[in-house]
């Protein structure tokens, strides 16, 4: 995929959620709360997303969920956040 290609498809991408937001899908995937499945991965995936744009909160859960997942679900979750971040563009 050529820069040209990849930038013309984030430009149509959707924008990146708050922080907010992203804390508030960690909690829950991380409770199964909302009627949907507890998964340690995906809860991960959101709250490091939100520590990165300053959510204190999600940086306190990202570390206690890290002492309950194995490393090899801790690289899935940080995969997961890279992809996210890759296929997403700020908001203007």
């Amino acid at each position: 995929m050529t820069m040209t290609i990849a930038a013309a498809a984030l430009e149509f991408s959707e924008p990146i959620l708050s922080g907010d937001e992203m804390y508030k899908l960690g909690l829950e995937a991380s409770t199964g709360s909302e009627g949907g499945d507890f998964d340690l991965i995906t809860a991960h995936k959101w709250f490091n997303l939100a520590a990165m744009q300053g959510n204190m909160e999600a940086r306190a859960y990202r570390a206690e969920l890290s002492h309950e997942m194995c490393a090899e679900e801790i690289a899935e979750a940080q995969r997961q956040a890279r992809e996210y971040l890759s296929t997403h563009r700020a908001k203007n």
